[in-house]
């Protein structure tokens, strides 16, 4: 390994310690340790770790083909305490202005959002159901006073047509009234035959069913 790939993995391994300190805090700030149940503060932290080994390992193997010397041990530690001592307390002032700053902008677009487009859809729909209701309403009680008129009228009509029918059963000649009879009694039976045929049938089909 030559002297200038030696410098360059020294202040690579460093940078990467800075790093390093920088995402744990980071990861610190988002895990919520305390809130988080035991097993998935487990599972996240081998995934950081692991993770931060990955990426700490392709660094080195992008410098130096991933030769590890002592020497590299050294400069992450040295990068992290650099971080912690220099850097820790701007990167978190920093950090938490950032976390604020798109908080307010998604509270801003959510409330954008509910007043532009949400709101004023849920009133139509509101303002349509209720005029459907309405309409619906007021054609229901149309029918319903249509419907008494109709009544009205035919209970009206209903004593003295019926006094007329039977008035002018009365006069109607007896050969008459017979042929009337007998087709009245003959339309009955047709429709009894069929009524029973009908029923009939139906019972077998009920039958083959079960």
């Amino acid at each position: 390994m030559t002297l200038s790939t030696q410098f360059l993995t020294m202040l690579s391994m460093i940078g990467m310690g800075s790093l390093f300190g920088a995402m744990f805090d980071t990861y610190q700030r988002f895990l919520k340790r305390p809130k988080q149940r035991a097993w998935i503060v487990f599972i996240n932290d081998v995934l950081f770790w692991i993770i931060q080994a990955l990426i700490i390992f392709y660094t080195l193997f992008l410098v130096n083909n991933g030769e590890l010397r002592f020497y590299i041990f050294i400069a992450l530690v040295c990068g992290f305490a650099a971080y912690q001592s220099l850097f820790k307390g701007i990167y978190l002032r920093l950090l938490e202005a950032v976390i604020q700053t798109v908080i307010s902008i998604v509270t801003f677009l959510k409330k954008t959002f509910q007043l532009l487009i949400y709101k004023p859809v849920v009133g139509l729909i509101q303002l349509v159901i209720t005029i459907i209701l309405v309409l619906g309403r007021g054609l229901l009680t149309l029918v319903k006073f249509v419907f008494k008129i109709i009544l009205l009228i035919l209970k009206i009509v209903y004593v003295p047509l019926k006094t007329m029918v039977i008035l002018f059963w009365k006069i109607l000649p007896k050969g008459i009234k017979n042929s009337v009879e007998k087709l009245y009694n003959r339309t009955a039976g047709n429709f009894e035959k069929i009524r029973n045929y009908t029923s009939k049938w139906i019972d077998k089909w009920k039958k083959r069913k079960e």
